[in-house]
């Protein structure tokens, strides 16, 4: 990180439920990869999702809440991997239409049982983790940051190191390694010379310190739980500079500038501090539309990302601020799982104008078509000898249940009924082939 960032103070509140928003719309666009393996975002996502941010990530060389979103998302349930692309589940698909504040109390509850991550690991100048047996479960660690973070004063700036000494006199101890013999395995620069086994290479501010700044920057901060005062990581704490290999290194972690955090409303509500939540004022920005009666929609505010990504899901971008529905794009919508009420609720909440009636009668139209076809699932196809044979096992009373009749010879057997269809066509005397 070699840019210089100024001090910044950063409200997060209102950002991060508009954050949620665009990402999980990136999810339902199928922009979002991330690894099979360890569930990690790919880099192009994490420049995907920077993009997509309200105010953009914390840093502008350094991913942190486009590092954290994807994985608060599969921690959460609303989205999981297929084919290496995180796709919305169904609770995700509800949480479109839910309230961002309610999503994201859930989002961290999960995050502290269920997380995909540990957050030590994201302190990469810290060597030996992947040893056995050397780090301790992180589980327990998040909690006691969690019950650390709901002990700060309400809508008051606290410094980080004034937190740190309030967790230690309350004896809140993330306690990183499982050991005093596992200190040996972690070090800096070299694993002999620059072990943290020595006395005074394992600060509390080295590794329990730097544990609760990622777990309070990276994933409490992009919930929008903490305000956050910060500046670049460069230089900015010199707890670490007496360890052999220090020199060679310009912070210890890329949240080693974060100085203060103010716990506000909404992560009282998170935290289970308040029982209801009260968004903020609205900020006076416009996100108004005009519905003009050829179907283009001309936007003549401001539009969040995830407003935006909502918009190209069911209409086509045309021009810088204008989007065109047809029903082949709502027909596109419709096939990757969107419902018609979402847009149409949209537009009804955004638009300046009366709804044009040629939409009204294109989404009616739309409708009636998509309620025409059903899904019946996946089935097995079995052939018979003849027609007699096939009208026999298709009207007999221990199979006519298993099965449909398909044309003369065929009968359609849904999969979760192949085993007892088997059964059932051998009393009648007769055996379904193998696959």
């Amino acid at each position: 990180m070699n840019d210089v960032l100024e001090h910044q103070v950063r409200p997060t509140e209102q950002e991060a439920q508009l954050n949620l928003r665009a990402v999980l719309e990136l999810c339902a666009a199928g922009e979002v990869r991330c690894s099979e393996k360890t569930g990690r975002p790919s880099a192009a996502t994490i420049r995907t999702v920077r993009s997509r941010l309200v105010s953009g990530d914390f840093y502008p060389d350094e991913p942190i809440a486009a590092f954290a979103w994807p994985l608060l998302l599969q921690a959460g349930g609303l989205a999981r991997i297929d084919g290496g692309r995180l796709r919305l589940t169904p609770k995700g698909r509800a949480a479109l239409a839910a309230p961002a504040a309610e999503v994201i109390r859930a989002l961290w509850q999960r995050w502290l049982t269920h997380a995909v991550i540990d957050e030590f690991s994201r302190i990469e100048e810290i060597k030996g983790q992947r040893i056995k047996n050397v780090i301790s479960a992180a589980k327990p660690r998040r909690q006691v940051v969690a019950r650390a973070l709901a002990g700060c004063p309400v809508d008051e700036w606290i410094g980080v190191d004034g937190l740190f000494t309030s967790m230690r006199r309350a004896r809140l101890n993330p306690a990183v390694a499982r050991s005093d013999m596992a200190l040996w395995k972690l070090y800096l620069v070299d694993p002999q010379y620059g072990s943290l086994g020595y006395d005074g290479f394992h600060r509390w501010e080295i590794l329990e310190g730097r544990y609760t700044l990622a777990v309070l920057f990276e994933y409490a901060g992009t919930l929008g739980l903490i305000d956050l005062e910060y500046v670049h990581p460069d230089g900015e704490r010199d707890d670490f500079r007496d360890n052999w290999g220090a020199d060679e290194l310009d912070a210890l972690s890329r949240y080693d500038g974060l100085q203060a955090i103010r716990l506000n409303a909404l992560g009282c509500f998170a935290l289970g501090l308040a029982d209801s939540y009260q968004p903020p004022a609205a900020t006076g920005q416009e996100r108004g539309l005009k519905i003009l009666p050829n179907l283009d929609v001309v936007v003549t505010g401001s539009l969040a990302p995830g407003d935006e990504l909502l918009l190209s899901a069911y209409a086509e971008q045309t021009a810088d601020r204008v989007w065109t529905i047809s029903s082949t794009s709502l027909l596109a919508a419709l096939d990757t799982g969107r419902e018609l009420a979402e847009f149409t609720g949209f537009l009804a909440g955004r638009a300046e104008n009366e709804v044009p009636g040629t939409l009204d009668a294109l989404v009616d139209d739309i409708s009636r078509r998509a309620g025409q076809l059903t899904d019946l699932g996946h089935v097995r196809m079995i052939e018979c000898a003849d027609s007699a044979l096939a009208t026999l096992i298709a009207r007999d009373r221990a199979t006519r249940s298993l099965c449909r009749l398909v044309g003369d010879r065929h009968l359609a057997v849904p999969l979760d009924r192949e085993s007892k269809f088997r059964v059932a066509v051998r009393k009648l005397g007769y055996v379904m082939p193998t696959s």
